[in-house]
């Protein structure tokens, strides 16, 4: 067995912490907008999406109809305004912001849905 080699654990060098998913605080706020909109009788089911690049909560007015909006988030944005998407079926982006809560509650949902 060769000599020259070292075993080294937890390197600093070598650690990448890329979330590749919400956050649970972000889920929470997501999920808390979405019961409210169910309760309103707006919204009836989402889905997730996720890829390398992004991960999508999807909301849909009914099952078996494409999604009203997707809320997303982005995990490398080039424009720090760019980190949370409203997009819609399209992919046409609605609004953006680099916080989600901000992006949220400053959203018109029922403006948006005309």
């Amino acid at each position: 067995m060769p000599s020259n080699l070292k075993l080294i654990i937890n390197n600093p060098h070598k650690q990448i912490e890329e979330k590749q998913f919400f956050e649970k605080e972000e889920l929470k706020i997501i999920l808390d907008l979405y019961a409210k909109m169910v309760s309103e009788g707006s919204w009836k089911d989402y889905g997730l999406n996720i890829s390398s690049k992004q991960v999508s909560f999807s909301v849909f007015r009914n099952a078996a109809e494409n999604a009203l909006y997707k809320i997303c988030k982005n995990f490398k944005p080039k424009n720090k305004n760019l980190r949370y998407l409203i997009t819609d079926t399209s992919g046409k982006i609605l609004k953006n912001s680099f916080d989600l809560k901000v992006l949220l509650k400053s959203t018109n949902w029922k403006r948006l849905q005309k």
